[in-house]
């Protein structure tokens, strides 16, 4: 099926696109995301992101936190390990307009864990760079074991929302000047976080060390980010022993770089892809199984 509409609609952004023939002929942005309605339903933002699209005529395929209990309706999640091919066939349908793509879950005494939007951009990334570990950088960064389309493990680390915490609500960041970006502060943060095996010690001192002189105090937040993003790979290489095969990094944000480059000094062969073109080929292999 050639004509659809994709919505990717998350906790604070919502994004639409219309497909006619194979072919984006619209694309629409939104701040409209879950948490962020305002006093709208979100029937009533979704009205109006498609507002003049063929809702009525062509498949609308929404995927993302749209689907939590925080958003329009709860779809259930897919429990792993489970093939992406699944997807398709376990869509739930709101209000008669729309299919929302279901979750990811885990449920082990392990690991508790859940993904709402990535399992869409997974399902692209398995056949325009297949790996056997994705790499999804963000706010909650996602760490994905598979073996071809199956999902059998996935961790969350929650390193962005650590970074904003603790140079924004902790000792670490009170009294700070606005920051600046210093890539050398950055690798000295990397090779910190690379090399101790619990950074529980060296969080105090972040601070500490610009209080002595002994940081800039403009750079407290790079060097904060390379701590954490490099605490994050060493360890997850450990767990997903990707050392052999290169991981694909899914992103297409300015956190892919510091993420590759975190790569590349732990020895993590990397290939990158742009997460719309994850998120979009994965839309469209939906829509196509759902029209089989």
């Amino acid at each position: 099926m050639t004509s659809y509409i994709a919505i990717d609609w998350g906790s604070t952004n919502l994004r639409a696109w219309y497909y006619q023939d194979g072919t984006c002929v619209d694309e629409r942005r939104s701040e409209a995301g879950v948490t962020r309605l305002g006093e709208r339903t979100p029937a009533q933002v979704f009205a109006a992101i498609t507002e003049g699209w063929p809702v009525s005529d062509v498949p609308v395929v929404m995927a993302g936190m749209v689907g939590s209990n925080a958003g329009w309706i709860n779809a259930p999640y897919l429990s792993c390990p489970v093939s992406l091919r699944q997807l398709a066939s376990r869509l739930t349908r709101v209000d008669d307009k729309a299919w929302i793509v279901p979750g990811l879950s885990l449920d082990r005494p392990d690991n508790h864990n859940v993904m709402r939007g990535e399992e869409t951009q997974l399902a692209g990334a398995v056949r325009l760079a297949p790996a056997t570990v994705y790499v999804m950088p963000g706010t909650h960064s996602k760490w994905v074991l598979t073996d071809g389309d199956n999902i059998n493990d996935f961790r969350t680390v929650m390193t962005g929302e650590l970074h904003h915490l603790l140079l924004n609500h902790s000792l670490i960041g009170a009294g700070l000047p606005p920051q600046q970006a210093d890539a050398e502060a950055f690798q000295a943060g990397l090779e910190t976080g690379v090399n101790d095996s619990s950074i529980l010690a060296r969080l105090f001192e972040v601070r500490a060390s610009h209080v002595l002189g002994a940081r800039a105090r403009e750079s407290v937040s790079d060097f904060l980010s390379g701590l954490l993003i490099g605490h994050e790979v060493a360890l997850m290489q450990k767990q997903f022993a990707c050392a052999e095969q290169p991981v694909t990094l899914i992103s297409g944000s300015s956190l892919a770089q510091r993420y590759q480059d975190a790569m590349n000094f732990t020895g993590i062969p990397v290939q990158r892809l742009d997460g719309d073109a994850a998120f979009q080929h994965g839309m469209r292999s939906i829509v196509d199984e759902l029209a089989n």
